[in-house]
């Protein structure tokens, strides 16, 4: 659970750009197992990810 949801969810909509708060918003997940998910999916080259332009220390990710 969860890795799989945040990689669907991405997938159903590849146009946008998310960051965790949103994807975790979004499927009502907690914050921490959406930023884990995402580090293992950043690690399988499944996501692109940038640096957000309005926040620091902040990613966007998109699946790709």
């Amino acid at each position: 659970m969860g890795q799989q949801e945040v990689y669907d969810f991405l997938k159903k909509n590849k146009r946008k750009w998310y960051t965790s708060r949103e994807i975790s918003t979004a499927l009502n997940l907690s914050i921490g197992s959406v930023t884990m998910s995402l580090k293992k999916l950043r690690n399988s080259k499944s996501l692109k990810y940038r640096m957000s332009k309005d926040r620091k220390n902040t990613y966007q990710y998109k699946f790709g």
